[in-house]
């Protein structure tokens, strides 16, 4: 029997052939009534065609960038959360190419029916697309489902440079004759080169970048006292909190760390200061809510788990799973973000 729409009906949104009308006519009114609300709670409960089965195959999560780095490896560790809870495999594949574009650009393009995801990250939709005209719209073509962590910066010195905080770096830096210099870890596109510049630009400071392929020998030069400052990556920076070769200063983020909790954030001297890199999963857009809600609350249940947040931690990740609403607010608010940062890096945009 086709259940479809009549206007004069109490079940507004489900019409009956007329065959069905004078079946329901025929029966008696606390009958009719039974049958109506049947019928109402059918309609309220109707899910896309594909969506009530979900998942019944296995889905696979994209991950931009190549296998072993911080982002693939907690896209490996949720894949496998999920891969328990969901009862279907989830497979990552790594689909390296045009930093981070090909991956993310193939997902947008991806059927709506949760199958096809992304691992995502603060570099594939706040920077890339602020430093590269991209395929995709980092906020129409997707669903966020939630972010997983975020994991901020730190801003580390070299023990010699008699600072100790952030106002005392900020007062060394200003009294010396030449600017100093600083590790641009990563290249001028880099979350560590950006926040660098963000910071710079609220102390009203001037360094000298120099460029390393990464930020693991920036903090190589900075150990053996080549350079005085830079910022790396909180696992990176953790690694070294009891190195008497290096001095933190503080977090990049908008609150102080959990894993290293007496450091001040930068935003303790300048108000309002906060930049960090976040991880998360985003779907195409236009996959039924039922879906991504399943898979934002499963995202949820898993930084609550404490042996699974320990894993996050000893990767420098922050948890953070709020959920489908609460990272599309925070994808909203940090474009902008990063956008100023590249302005102010001076990074042109590439056609």
């Amino acid at each position: 029997m086709r259940l479809s729409c009549t206007g004069a009906d109490p079940c507004c949104g489900i019409s009956l052939n007329r065959n069905m009308v004078r079946v329901m006519k025929s029966l008696t009114s606390p009958s009719r009534r039974h049958l109506f609300a049947a019928l109402a709670i059918l309609a309220g409960s109707a899910l896309p065609a594909g969506a009530q089965n979900w998942p019944d195959k296995p889905i696979k999560l994209l991950v931009p960038f190549a296998a072993g780095g911080n982002i693939d490896v907690t896209g490996r560790m949720m894949a496998a959360r999920l891969s328990e809870t969901l009862g279907q495999q989830v497979v990552v594949e790594n689909r390296v190419g045009g930093s981070g574009i090909i991956a993310t650009e193939a997902v947008a393009r991806s059927a709506p029916d949760g199958y096809t995801l992304l691992w995502a990250s603060t570099n594939v939709i706040a920077i890339v697309p602020a430093t590269t005209k991209t395929p995709y719209d980092p906020i129409k073509d997707f669903a966020p489902v939630s972010a997983l962590g975020e994991s901020p910066q730190v801003l580390l010195v070299n023990a010699k440079v008699p600072a100790n905080n952030v106002a005392e770096l900020v007062a060394y830096a200003k009294a010396q004759p030449q600017p100093l210099a600083y590790g641009g870890g990563g290249g001028a596109g880099s979350a560590s080169n950006l926040i660098m510049s963000l910071f710079l630009a609220r102390a009203e400071l001037k360094m000298t970048s120099v460029s390393y392929r990464g930020t693991a020998p920036a903090l190589t030069d900075l150990i053996a006292g080549h350079i005085p400052v830079t910022f790396v990556p909180m696992s990176e920076a953790y690694a070294q909190r009891t190195n008497p070769n290096v001095r933190i200063l503080a977090v990049s983020s908008g609150k102080r760390s959990p894993r290293l909790p007496d450091v001040p954030t930068i935003g303790e001297t300048y108000p309002g200061f906060g930049a960090v890199s976040w991880t998360g999963m985003l779907a195409p857009a236009g996959t039924p809510k039922p879906v991504v809600e399943r898979l934002a609350g499963e995202m949820v249940k898993a930084v609550k788990d404490p042996k699974f947040v320990s894993l996050l931690q000893e990767n420098g990740i922050d948890p953070i799973a709020e959920g489908p609403e609460k990272f599309a607010a925070m994808i909203a608010a940090e474009i902008p973000v990063w956008a100023k940062a590249v302005e102010i890096a001076g990074v042109k945009l590439q056609q």
